[in-house]
């Protein structure tokens, strides 16, 4: 037994040395896109309602989402932030050119970090509500209202839209079938009734941001809901209509790949939030 102990060491510790390293590495990119925020828009100061978008290779498509974008919902100015995730196709020309804010990532990091440089951003200037939107066209910004409602009311904290509850046009019934199955572990655990647990088109208190913990670089949904849901955050849903992307494949990966990771994150972070709490 302690010889087997002996040879996994070299392991455990190259393991270690790779976590310290993307740690680092996080740390560096995600002040690298702040600063590019400042340097971009030195005398910033957001709307109370900040759509924020992450964003990678998504140039062809996030023009429409911008457009869309409403200015203002139920009197409160809103203001567009998109955080470029790496990628080198252009994406924050468009985004200049519709007159939104935006920071560039140095590197492709993926989607948790990008949100999460985004939220800082959202709580030092100024948001007092933050919707998350894709850039590939499958939501709808003219849902914001409907989104940020209960919100506004002192009904919730955190809000999310269900495909379904509402409609979902796309054709992959293995996804579909994922939404159900994710959903009810995540239920499971947390002792919530939603209905979609895997969708990122959501509205959220700056509170809530700053109260959860998020370390996921990718699939951060999940870790959201759960770590909200663990420290008593009021959740609720909102049918949604998702729409098919307007070009291009997604970046989530093929489904095996897809499910096996959020599994993964959804475990990770639920064990993570029960030791907290005890």
């Amino acid at each position: 037994m302690m010889a087997g102990s002996r040879a996994l060491a070299p392991l455990r510790g190259a393991g270690e040395r790779e976590r310290r390293r993307r740690q680092e590495q996080r740390r560096l990119v995600t002040e690298s896109g702040r600063q590019d925020f400042r340097r971009r828009h030195p005398d910033a100061t957001f709307g109370p309602v900040l759509v924020l978008i992450a964003s990678y290779l998504e140039a062809e498509n996030i023009g429409p989402v911008l457009a869309a974008v409403p200015t203002e919902v139920d009197g409160l100015r809103v203001s567009t932030l998109v955080v470029v995730d790496g990628g080198e196709d252009g994406t924050e020309d468009v985004v200049a050119a519709a007159g939104a804010y935006c920071a560039v990532l140095p590197v492709n990091m993926g989607q948790g970090v990008a949100l999460r440089v985004g939220y800082s951003l959202a709580a030092e200037h100024g948001a007092r509500f933050v919707v998350t939107v894709d850039a590939d066209g499958q939501n709808d910004p003219a849902e914001v209202p409907g989104l940020l409602a209960p919100l506004l009311a002192g009904e919730a904290d955190f809000v999310i839209a269900s495909r379904r509850l509402g409609i979902d046009e796309t054709s992959d019934r293995v996804r579909r079938a994922g939404v159900y199955f994710f959903s009810a572990v995540v239920n499971a655990l947390t002792g919530q009734h939603l209905t979609d647990t895997s969708n990122g088109f959501r509205a959220l208190r700056i509170e809530v941001l700053e109260d959860v913990t998020l370390e996921q670089d990718q699939y951060q949904t999940a870790e959201l809901i759960i770590s909200a849901a663990a420290r008593e955050w009021r959740l609720a849903e909102r049918p949604t209509v998702w729409h098919r992307r307007a070009s291009g494949t997604s970046k989530k990966g093929h489904n095996a790949l897809f499910a096996l990771r959020y599994a993964r994150v959804v475990v990770r972070t639920w064990w993570r939030e029960r030791r907290r709490s005890r």
